[in-house]
């Protein structure tokens, strides 16, 4: 094993000084926590008082006061293949101990059906990670069943259950990415991962406990919790003690998890597991944890993660010191099978739900049961945390307090769309907005639906310092040889360029403008175009967005198929020969609607160009299908749709995505159903959302991103810069992005992306609806060459807070264009001339 770091002993002044603050209710840091793991005697007894009596709390706070849960369930162990190789681990075996690499669906149902005849809710999916990429046997079994992957297999038994038996699945096939939880979640109310630890020493060490072991890395577990939140999946994790990691790591592996709860709401339970050596590992030799140290670790997540967590420690692995536990701060005693066994610790059977319930009276606890999904997550499913077409599945299930239903007994129901509710709410919203304005300068549910303000504040990183570089030599490059500015050798050139101001930033401006004309010459294009924003429910929690709305909010809205139709042809009758679809991602859209709603464009104006859905609808709605990028694109194509919008993008950097959105999809995911798009032939514009908890290297990165694309593809036919509008924008009701970009750097961006983007994207788009009249004419010498489109409606900018209006006839766009001093001209959406 690998040696475990030296750690100096708390001292009993110091544990008194931390029981203390924890008593005062005041919050503890990572050393104070340290040093509360090893009270022993009068002080250990006083922490569990402690973490006890915040529990209570908690309960009270919840409606259920001194009920603690379990849930009963089944445990299907789909595969014992994996690609890892944890030391302490028997339920992993190799193929040629198995009589198959993976149950087969039929025994899979059988297990549940066993499980609902004995009045189990939960369906427990446990399997190893990625099985197939390690060995060729699962590789085989799937390739013979018509399965890409083991999560592709997961997916369809999940249904299965559901369909057949009724029971809830809860999903842990083990590290997964932001697109592979889009994917499950229509099929499960809940999934979960162990952290484990984020002692990296233990992974990365030869001899450590995952050495060897791909998806036991931390950083991957941690990203794996992160995107879980972005999605939107209660979920379920936890560490393991006893493996070999110090007091401090245990802390901080609770502090880890802490952090990702309070920024995104999801964790719907952590659990403390104790480790237990097994014979025939490589760690048979190690020492159980001991119990007292399980009970510590317990009060301290509680004290750590507060009264709302839910915490859990296995019952069969405790030796039957439920008070202890009890004492300790646990509120759950997790999954009870009447049925089947658990397979990760076969040698520990489950308590007897009966022993169960009789020891947690004897402590003041009335047990009761829960599924899956936690109630305060029932209870809050058409927040987002449900999908639609498992809601009926848990309704069936689930008493009004999101506990089990005593006596409801698991029946299989249809997986399917939800019942249409388009055509409601504030459909006028697109006139009205310029009128009446919006009932309200933010959604309803502000204060939860974007996480924790203070743990998004915390992950805005300030702009790197940059080495003081000639602008004039820059100026030169950027005019000689302008590409050469996105390579990495010329970035300070770059930086030095994005920070112009003056005489500088003017030069850089008649340079832009000079390419501009060599370009695409003098002519100004516009199109005529109607945007129609189908629905503006959405939960996904983008922080910058003032569009989304709750369904109840005053200002929600649906548009049907037939309402989007006509306005269409009223668009047609205007002049337009293009419709901008978009909507919010609304969790009660049908998958089917996507397609439905290009078909009827098509049908009502077969001549009338369908430019809609950004890359996060195309992304969400198919993993909600269950197809793959290609095939949902290649059937939009099909639809009858012509382009897509590059929106989505804001800035493709994570580190600055992750705190303007909360549930928004990666810069990779964005690249890759922009690129897939472009390979099926459709083309898409490209964007910049700039101006808010940016900087200008992070800009730059941006523009490199694009250009890699458009030197594969050719695909993008414009580019746009976005400035941001901050006046209703959340994260800047917050108090964390700034307001917009300065006049400035607006026109640096517009300037450089002319420069960065030469050879590469003709067309660079101005933004009318965010600059207004006069930033535009300004823009127009700067490098741009296209106004955008007429627009007819313009929700989302005006629900922001922007004063330019939604919609500019096509003689107000000339008019614009002469003021700049050159001619205005019609084009098509891919910039063929009307």
């Amino acid at each position: 094993m690998v040696e475990a770091n030296v750690e100096p002993v708390p001292t009993p002044a110091s544990i008194r000084r931390a029981l203390r603050r924890a008593a005062d209710g005041r919050a503890i840091d990572t050393d104070e926590a340290t040093a509360l793991l090893a009270a022993t005697g009068d002080q250990f007894d006083e922490l569990l008082a402690i973490a006890g009596g915040i529990r209570d709390a908690g309960l009270r706070e919840a409606g259920r006061p001194g009920v603690v849960t379990y849930s009963r369930k089944v445990f299907i162990p789909l595969t014992r293949l994996c690609r890892d190789r944890c030391h302490y681990c028997t339920f992993a075996t190799v193929p040629h101990k198995l009589p198959a690499a993976f149950l087969e669906r039929d025994e899979v149902l059988e297990i549940a059906r066993q499980g609902a005849a004995q009045g189990c809710k939960e369906a427990l999916f446990t399997l190893g990670d990625r099985p197939e990429e390690r060995w060729p046997a699962a590789r085989q079994w799937l390739d013979e069943r018509g399965y890409d992957s083991t999560l592709d297999y997961v997916r369809a038994c999940a249904i299965a259950v559901l369909e057949e038996t009724g029971l809830l699945p809860h999903l842990n096939p083990g590290v997964m990415s932001w697109a592979e939880l889009q994917r499950l979640k229509p099929v499960a109310p809940s999934m979960g991962m162990m952290l484990e630890t984020t002692a990296t020493r233990l992974w990365s060490e030869k001899g450590g406990p995952h050495f060897g072991s791909p998806d036991k890395e931390p950083a991957v577990r941690l990203r794996v919790l992160d995107d879980a939140g972005r999605v939107g999946v209660p979920f379920t994790t936890g560490i393991l003690i006893g493996i070999g990691e110090t007091a401090a790591e245990r802390v901080e592996s609770l502090f880890a998890i802490r952090r990702t709860a309070r920024e995104f709401g999801h964790v719907q339970e952590v659990i403390v597991q104790n480790f237990r050596a097994k014979p025939d590992t490589a760690m048979r030799g190690m020492p159980d944890a001991e119990l007292r140290e399980l009970a510590a670790t317990v009060a301290v997540a509680r004290i750590i993660m507060g009264p709302r967590a839910r915490i859990q420690a296995p019952p069969n692995l405790i030796d039957d010191e439920f008070a202890l536990l009890l004492r300790a701060g646990i509120d759950d005693w997790g999954g009870v099978s009447p049925v089947t066994p658990d397979h990760v610790n076969p040698e520990r059977p489950w308590p007897q739900i009966d022993l169960l319930a009789e020891m947690s009276e004897k402590s003041g606890f009335e047990l009761r049961e829960r599924l899956t999904i936690y109630p305060e997550y029932v209870r809050r499913g058409d927040e987002g945390w449900l999908d639609p077409r498992i809601k009926a599945h848990v309704a069936a299930l689930a008493e009004s307090s999101g506990l089990a239903e005593p006596g409801a007994s698991p029946v299989g129901l249809p997986w399917q769309e939800p019942d249409d509710a388009f055509g409601t709410g504030r459909t006028d919203l697109f006139k009205s907005i310029d009128t009446d304005g919006r009932s309200e300068d933010r959604r309803t549910d502000f204060d939860d639906v974007y996480g924790d303000w203070d743990e998004v504040a915390a992950h805005v990183k300030s702009a790197p310092r940059s080495m003081p570089t000639d602008v004039v030599a820059a100026l030169r490059l950027a005019e000689t040889d302008p590409g050469a500015l996105l390579l990495e050798k010329h970035e300070d050139k770059a930086m030095a360029l994005f920070n112009a101001d003056g005489p500088a930033l003017d030069e850089l401006a008649r340079i832009a403008d000079g390419l501009r004309r060599e370009v695409n010459g003098d002519d100004i294009t516009y199109v005529v175009n109607r945007n129609i924003n189908f629905s503006n429910v959405c939960y996904v929690g983008c922080r910058f967005c003032a569009f989304a709305q709750r369904e109840k909010d005053a200002d929600a809205y649906r548009l049907s198929v037939e309402q989007v139709a006509d306005r269409a042809e009223e668009a047609w009758r205007d002049g337009a020969s293009e419709v901008c679809m978009q909507g919010g991602i609304d969790p009660k859209m049908p998958v089917t609607a996507y397609a439905d709603l290009v078909r009827a464009v098509k049908e009502r104006v077969p001549g009338m160009h369908v430019h809609a859905y950004s890359p996060m609808e195309i992304v969400t709605a198919s993993a909600k299908a269950g197809v793959s990028l290609r095939e949902w694109l290649t059937d939009l194509r099909e639809a009858g749709l012509g382009t897509i919008p590059g929106t989505a993008a804001e800035i493709l950097d994570d580190d600055v995505r992750w705190v303007l959105t909360k549930g928004k999809l990666p810069a990779s995911a964005w690249v890759d159903v922009v690129t897939t798009a472009h390979q099926v032939g459709i083309r898409s514009s490209s964007t910049m959302m700039y101006g808010h908890v940016d900087h200008p290297r992070q800009w730059l990165g941006h523009f490199r991103v694009l250009a890699g694309i458009q030197d594969v593809t050719g695909g993008f036919t414009e580019f746009v810069a976005l400035p941001f509008v901050h006046t209703n924008a959340p994260i800047y009701l917050a108090g964390i992005a700034r307001p917009g970009p300065a006049w400035r750097e607006n026109r640096v961006v517009h300037a450089m992306a002319r420069v960065l983007l030469h050879g590469r994207i003709d067309n660079i788009q101005c933004s009318w609806v965010k600059l207004g009249d006069e930033g535009t004419r300004v823009m127009l010498n700067s490098g741009c060459n296209d106004l955008g489109g007429t627009l007819m409606e313009e929700t989302i900018s005006r629900m922001a807070g922007s004063e330019h209006g939604s919609a500019r006839t096509v003689a107000e766009l000339k008019e614009l264009a002469a003021s700049a001093g050159r001619p205005a001209v019609e084009r098509t959406t891919v910039y063929g001339r009307r």
